[in-house]
């Protein structure tokens, strides 16, 4: 990340505007800088000074004597803007433009300022930041009135207000930072570039984010994939409710999305949302200390009933889990220990326990492997002095440090002035403490919802048929004949039999009847019961009118409701156009759950789907969960357990049980849908009947409008780029697939590794290689098309017989390639066809160049990169040879 050097590694900062005049911006920078012991050069520049607090000042630009990397500008934008050609004739890299005014808030001078720094190939941190601190380097290039201390977590704000409350409270918490960041507006340098460096920074071992709204989605999402795979991420997101929205629009000129999207997205990107700054100020607390969590189970001792009860409470209305001891061993023990133990849990040694029972009972629990977590709570106790107790539960910590790889701990010393003390021991201990059990419970349901998000990174789907290659060819069709005179057209049940049809959903039987007699002859048709709906493109909500009438049983009913609900439109809506009434079969609901789903084109995230249980007053912003496309069908199971769990699906017990795994299909259909068609607007299913395995769509509602995007573009996750698929021959006449790699190709990879010699293994990984776990085969099947690329060689039976993989930096710099041929199958030619296939995949999205490194044994991979092209550089001292292809010159195709 070459961009982002000058800003997180500079060497000389200059600051213009720098100032003698306490409280202005360039007073406040230059002694924060001062302060911190930057041990590289700093440049103040002012017209109006000679030095500045001491320092030997510049009257301009023009006059520095060094080219800074990085220039603070303390200084209105209309000024900045007069100033980026003086910057970069000194080959400034970047810019961090502080905020003054609200009036200098300007968006047509904050773009201005964007267009002439990209003409000047000059990074932008802002405008409106509060600067940025780096303290392991020195740096506090920022005019917070409070410095940060050295630490592991960074942090990434819209909101400078929010900056100063997290630095106040570390600071009283001794918790330090690693980078201290103020986006402001965001103009240019955002989250993404920033997540990307940050998660490869070795003092970095976790991030937190405050987020007010984003613009690129795309790049966002795949920046935070990647990043979250390495660093653990929190979010704080505000504009929750739809006045903040509008505020945080207005804020940082962001677009409004539904906060259901957001948090979607979150979750989708394996990290963790918090929703106050309470909760971020556990969660903080709990990050110090990254031991990974290994399950779900928490077990609670306490020596006092009451707090106990408050945090099993909380843990139950977060959907948490206690623990259950079982092992007679275990519980013997216990028993010995804890007067009057019932086997429950929490576990409740009373008041009157000593620290050695406190100590016995938690010596017990270090040895059950019936427990993921363990929390202890103690209240003030005369038998039992906080501070000894304290010191007793960090020694046994410290002596059991193995033991407890396995086991996270969590203290809650209830109190202030007797418990102060005793926390402060477990904080310098670097044990996770807390003062209230609810925020005990909080932060381990942190690790948990985190533990969740983390597995939606690492989840295997297994794959279904949604369509044939000849379904999607009619389903484009029919789009394209909707659409053949229209720029936007709306449709409703009647016309999407169809659509549904070719992607081998289920949908009722409609039937459009113009009056009272012909709905009469269509329900004798069908057969009773049916429904009667109103169709009227005028009136979007039948309930307005009484639109809807069903189970009639009789063509006297169907005749009579027919007549009523015309008669109503003409009386309520006397100008609407009616083009009828919708005869339907009833749907089979006994026993049925009703879903509602919706596609929705957000945009900033592009198609979502959103599903709840529907009904007349459905506000998707608060009785729905979202889930971003595409989905598979183990992504598709998440979305609806965490409906469920959200209580926007509330299933009942039916004689057939709802069929979570037949629903999860459909809804990855659905997001097959969207994908194959960038033309789909909106699609509002209302209601879905599932029963059982039966899923049977009763009404739905279609917006498709004219676009110029293709499918990919609009989605904020890339989906499977299929038409990247190929075949090849090999070279003893045996056809294969090349196609991009696929999160359902684990198993598959698995096989094929196993058939590598450890020769070959020992080349491409540069050790030896055991057994390769779930998480391992996960990241090498589960990639984000946007940054990295893997093409499989697979043959007729299913077999994958040869890997290459290019993994490309943020900025397309350089991709780094690496391939692996199954052992029996070297010769074959397979190994030119797939770095031929990620040569013109890399030159296709212009990367500057593709680089490799091999062993200098490794004759034939050096020969295949030779003969394509590759400069190589071997160095026998290391062991290694580097190999490097610049793509500018290229001018062949994989097919040639």
């Amino acid at each position: 990340m070459h961009s982002m050097e000058s800003l997180l590694r500079p060497n000389t900062i200059a600051v213009i505007g720098a100032s003698n005049t306490p409280g202005r911006a360039g007073y406040i920078v230059m002694s924060n800088l001062l302060s911190a012991g930057f041990k590289g050069v700093i440049l103040p520049v002012s017209n109006k000074h000679k030095s500045v607090q001491g320092v030997l000042a510049y009257s301009s630009i023009d006059d520095l004597p060094f080219e800074p990397d990085l220039a603070i500008m303390c200084t209105k934008n209309s000024i900045n803007v007069e100033l980026v050609p003086k910057l970069a004739v000194k080959n400034t890299k970047c810019m961090v433009i502080l905020a003054t005014s609200f009036n200098d808030n300007d968006s047509a001078l904050v773009e201005t300022l964007k267009k002439e720094t990209q003409r000047h190939n000059i990074r932008v941190l802002g405008p409106n930041s509060l600067g940025i601190i780096l303290p392991w380097l020195g740096i506090n290039a920022s005019f917070s009135p409070i410095p940060a201390q050295r630490g592991s977590i960074a942090f990434i704000s819209q909101s400078a207000g929010i900056c100063t409350t997290i630095l106040d409270w570390a600071n009283a918490q001794s918790i330090g930072f690693s980078a201290f960041i103020s986006l402001g507006n965001g103009s240019d340098i955002g989250f993404d570039e920033l997540l990307d460096t940050l998660s490869i920074d070795s003092k970095t071992q976790a991030i937190i984010l405050y987020i007010d709204s984003i613009t690129d989605a795309r790049r966002f999402i795949s920046a935070a994939r990647a990043a979250s795979r390495n660093r653990r991420i929190l979010v704080l997101k505000g504009g929750k409710t739809p006045e903040g929205l509008e505020l945080a629009k207005a804020h940082n000129q962001g677009h409004v999305s539904l906060d259901i999207i957001y948090d979607s997205a979150i979750k989708r990107s394996g990290m963790l949302r918090v929703n106050s700054t309470h909760e971020l100020f556990a969660a903080v607390e709990t990050l110090t200390h990254p031991t990974p969590l290994r399950g779900e189970r928490l077990l609670i001792v306490t020596n006092s009933g009451g707090p106990s009860i408050i945090a099993t409470d909380k843990l139950m209305l977060l959907g948490g889990k206690l623990a259950n001891i079982t092992d007679s061993s275990i519980v013997e023990r216990l028993n010995k220990h804890v007067p009057g133990w019932n086997g429950a849990n929490p576990i409740d040694i009373h008041g009157d326990a000593s620290v050695q029972r406190l100590k016995n009972v938690l010596e017990v629990l270090i040895d059950s492997h019936e427990l993921d977590a363990l929390l202890i709570i103690h209240s003030p106790s005369a038998a039992c002095d906080s501070e000894l107790a304290a010191q007793a539960v960090i020694g046994l910590i410290q002596q059991n440090k193995n033991k407890l790889r396995r086991l996270n701990i969590f203290t809650n010393w209830t109190g202030e002035l007797t418990a102060k003390p005793a926390r402060d021991l477990f904080t310098q201990a670097k044990i996770p403490t807390y003062r209230t059990p609810e925020s005990a419970v909080t932060a381990f349901m942190h690790l948990v919802e985190y533990r969740r998000n983390q597995k939606q990174l690492m989840q295997t789907p297994t794959s279904i048929e949604m369509r044939s290659d000849v379904s999607l060819q009619q389903a484009r069709q029919w789009f394209a004949n909707k659409l053949k005179d229209n720029q936007r057209v709306s449709l409703d049940s009647y016309h999407l039999g169809d659509i549904f049809a070719f992607y081998n959903l289920d949908m009722l039987d409609t039937w459009l009847a113009s009056d009272a007699s012909e709905a009469t002859h269509i329900a004798e048709t069908i057969g009773y019961p049916v429904a009667v709906k109103l169709h009227s493109d005028d009136i979007p909500h039948k309930s307005d009118v009484q639109g809807i009438m069903l189970s009639l049983r009789t063509a006297e009913e169907v005749f009579s409701a027919t007549n009523a609900i015309l008669d109503r439109v003409k009386l309520t809506f006397p100008s609407a156009r009616i083009d009828g009434v919708l005869v339907q079969a009833m749907a089979d609901s006994a026993g049925a759950e009703e879903i509602r789903v919706k596609i929705h084109s957000d945009s900033v995230f592009g198609p979502v789907l959103l599903m709840g249980q529907g009904g007349s007053e459905w506000d998707p912003a608060t009785d729905s969960v979202c889930a971003l496309p595409p989905l598979n069908s183990a992504l598709a199971r998440y979305f609806i357990i965490r409906a469920i769990k959200a209580g926007v699906v509330k299933l009942q017990k039916r004689p057939i049980p709802f069929d979570i795994d037949a629903f999860a299909n459909f809804l990855a259909t659905l997001s097959q849908m969207v994908v194959d068609n960038p033309e789909l607007e909106e699609l509002d299913i209302h209601p879905v009947m599932v029963k059982g395995r039966q899923i049977t769509i009763v009404d739905a509602d279609l917006v498709i409008k004219q676009t110029n995007l293709k499918s990919a573009q609009r989605l904020a996750i890339a989906p499977y780029p299929s038409q990247l698929e190929q075949i090849a021959t090999t070279k003893d006449g045996r056809e294969i697939l090349i196609r991009p790699i696929r999160p359902e190709d684990e198993p598959k990879h698995a096989d094929f590794i196993h058939q590598v010699s450890k020769e070959d293994l020992y080349k491409r990984f540069f050790t030896d290689v055991g057994e390769f776990n779930h998480e391992a085969l996960a990241a090498f099947t589960q990639i984000d098309y946007d940054r990295e690329m893997a093409f499989v060689a697979q043959e007729n039976t299913g077999d994958i017989i040869g890997v290459a993989r290019a993994m490309i930096t943020p900025d397309n710099s350089d991709a780094e390639f690496a391939v692996l041929i199954r052992s029996d199958q070297k010769g074959m030619g397979l190994g030119k066809q797939l770095m031929m296939k990620v040569i013109d995949y890399c030159r296709k999205r212009k990367t500057s160049q593709i680089s490799g490194m091999t062993m200098p044994s490794n004759q034939g991979m050096l020969n295949l990169a030779r003969g394509l092209g590759f400069k190589t550089a071997i160095d026998f001292e290391d062991g290694t040879a580097d190999m490097v292809l610049k793509l500018s010159a290229l001018n062949y195709t994989a097919d040639s």
